[in-house]
C-alpha cells in the first residue's frame, strides 16, 4: 500500500493555505486603504465646505456690516441644504458672548490666526469648525457635522467581504485543483520510487502532457530507477554466477574428500590423515555456509525498501512452530526456554527470510548460554519481537560492532562461527522496514527487533 504525506505536511496544502492566507491580507488591506480613502475625502470636503462657507461670511460682513451678517446667519439657520452637512455658526463679541448663531458657548479656537479644528456639538456630534477675527470686538465661527459614514462604510465592507469570500474561494479551488494536479504527478515518482516495477517506470517515461520542471523530473526519475534496476539485476547474476563458480568445485573437492575419507582405515597413519581430511570437510562446509551468509545479506541490503514479493505473514504461528521446534531441542541441551507470544500479529514480508531471522536469534542464545541457562522468545503487538538470555551478554566495547559483518564479541572467541549471523539479522530486519537492537538488560543479551522509527 502507498505511504501518502499527511496532508497537514504536504507542500501543496501549505501553498494553498499561503495562497488563501495572501488573498484574505491583500482583501482586507485594500478595505483599510479604501476606508481611509474614504475618510480622508470625507475630511476634505468638509473643509473645503467650512472654507467657503467661512469666506461667504466674511464677504457679507465685508459689504453690510455686523447686522447683514446677523441676518444671514439666522436665514442660514432656517434654510439648512438637505442634501449637505448641517451647519452651525456663532458670532460673538471679544469676550465670546454670542450676538448670533445657534451655538452658545465659544469653543477653545483661536480666531486671530483663523484656527481649524474638530469640536463637540451640544447635541454630542462632532463637526469641523474653523474661526476667524472679523474686527477687534467681533469673531465668527462657521460649524459642518461631519457626514454619517457608517451606512456607506458597512456597504463597502460587505463589498469588500462578499468580493474577498469570492476571491478567497476561487484562490482555494484553483489552488487545490492545480495541486492535486502536481501532487499527483509528484505521487507517480513516488510511487515508483517505492515500487520500481515496469509498469511504473513505463508511467514515468512516458512523461505528461505539461512540458515543464516536474515533467522533466519524472523523465529523469524513470531513466534513473531503469539504470538502478539494470545495474541490480547485472550485479545479482554477478553474485549468482561468482557463486556458482565457487560452490561448484568446492562441493565437488568436497565429494572426493569424502570418498577418500571413505577408502581410509580409522586407525594407524591412515586414521590420521581420514582426521585430517575430515577438517579439511569441516573447513570447506563452513566456506560454502559462509558465502551463502554473504550472498544472502547482499541480496537483502539489494532489496531494501523494495516491497515487491512480499505478503501477509503470521508472525505469531511462524513462532510459534519455531518455539515448539526448539523447546524440543532445549530439553536435550538442558536449557530452559520460555516463550510468550500474542496472537493475530500479521506482517508483509517473506517468510522464509523471517523465519532464518527468528532461528539465527535464538541459535546464537542457545549456542552461548551455558547449560541450565534460560532463552525466552517473546512476541508483542507492534510488532515487537525479542530474544533474551541470562548467558554471559555482550561486552561493552562490543556493542557498537556486533552487527558488523565477520564481527564476534570478545568473549565468544572460543564459540566458532563466521560472524555473520546478526548482519544477516540486520539486513533481513531492513530488509522488512524494521531494526535490530541490542538492548540493555542487567544479564545476558536483549535482541530487540521494531518498526523502523520514523525520523
Amino acid at each position: 500500500m502507498a505511504r501518502l504525506v499527511d496532508v497537514h505536511k504536504s507542500i501543496f496544502t501549505q501553498i494553498v493555505a499561503w495562497a488563501i492566507l495572501i488573498a484574505v491580507l491583500i482583501t482586507s488591506g485594500l478595505w483599510l486603504l479604501t476606508d481611509t480613502t474614504i475618510q480622508r475625502t470625507n475630511r476634505l470636503a468638509l473643509e473645503r465646505a467650512v472654507d467657503l462657507d467661512l469666506a461667504g461670511m466674511v464677504d457679507i460682513f465685508a459689504s453690510g456690516g455686523a447686522v447683514e451678517l446677523s441676518n444671514r446667519i439666522n436665514d442660514r439657520l432656517a434654510l439648512q441644504p438637505r442634501d449637505a452637512n448641517p451647519a452651525h455658526y456663532l458670532l460673538a463679541d471679544a469676550k465670546g458672548t454670542p450676538l448670533a448663531g445657534d451655538l452658545r458657548v465659544w469653543p477653545g479656537l483661536h480666531a486671530g490666526v483663523s484656527e481649524t479644528g474638530d469640536v463637540t456639538l451640544p447635541d454630542g456630534q462632532r463637526a469641523l469648525a474653523r474661526a476667524t477675527q472679523l474686527g477687534p470686538d467681533l469673531r465668527l465661527m462657521v460649524a459642518h457635522e461631519y457626514r454619517d459614514l457608517g451606512v456607506l462604510l458597512r456597504q463597502v465592507a460587505l463589498a469588500f467581504l462578499t468580493g474577498g469570500l469570492l476571491a478567497v474561494g476561487a484562490v482555494a479551488l484553483a489552488g487545490w485543483i492545480a495541486a492535486r494536479r502536481l501532487a499527483g504527478r509528484i505521487e507517480r515518482i513516488n510511487a515508483a520510487f517505492r515500487h520500481p516495477d515496469d509498469r511504473a517506470l513505463d508511467r514515468l517515461a512516458k512523461g505528461s502532457k505539461d512540458r515543464d520542471e516536474i515533467d522533466e523530473l519524472m523523465r529523469h526519475s524513470g531513466d534513473a530507477l531503469a539504470r538502478l534496476r539494470r545495474l541490480a539485476s547485472a550485479q545479482r547474476e554477478t553474485t549468482d554466477q561468482v557463486a556458482h563458480e565457487m560452490r561448484t568445485p568446492l562441493m565437488h573437492l568436497d565429494n572426493r574428500l569424502l570418498r577418500a575419507l571413505a577408502a581410509l582405515p580409522n586407525s594407524g597413519p591412515e586414521g590420521e590423515t581420514a582426521a585430517r581430511i575430515a577438517d579439511a570437510r569441516h573447513e570447506i562446509r563452513g566456506i560454502i555456509r559462509m558465502l551463502e551468509s554473504l550472498l544472502d545479506i547482499a541480496a537483502s541490503q539489494a532489496r531494501r525498501g523494495d516491497r515487491h514479493g512480499l505478503t501477509p505473514v503470521d508472525l505469531s504461528a511462524l513462532a510459534e512452530r519455531l518455539g515448539e521446534l526448539y523447546a524440543d531441542s532445549a530439553e536435550e541441551s538442558g536449557h530452559a526456554f520460555e516463550r510468550r507470544i500474542a496472537p493475530g500479529i500479521v506482517l508483509e514480508g517473506e517468510e522464509m527470510q523471517l523465519t532464518r531471522l527468528i532461528t539465527n536469534l535464538l541459535d546464537n542464545a542457545f549456542k552461548f548460554v551455558p547449560p541450565g541457562g534460560t532463552v525466552r522468545l517473546e512476541l508483542l503487538k507492534g510488532p515487537r519481537l525479542i530474544v533474551r538470555d541470562d548467558g554471559p551478554g555482550v561486552p561493552e566495547e562490543d556493542r557498537e560492532r556486533i552487527f558488523d559483518k565477520f564481527s564476534r564479541a570478545g568473549n565468544h572467541g572460543g564459540q566458532g562461527g563466521s560472524g555473520l549471523g546478526l548482519a544477516l539479522c540486520r539486513a533481513i530486519a531492513e530488509r522488512h522496514h524494521l531494526e535490530i537492537v541490542l538492548t540493555p538488560s542487567e544479564k545476558g543479551a536483549c535482541f530487540t527487533i521494531a518498526p523502523e522509527s520514523k525520523s
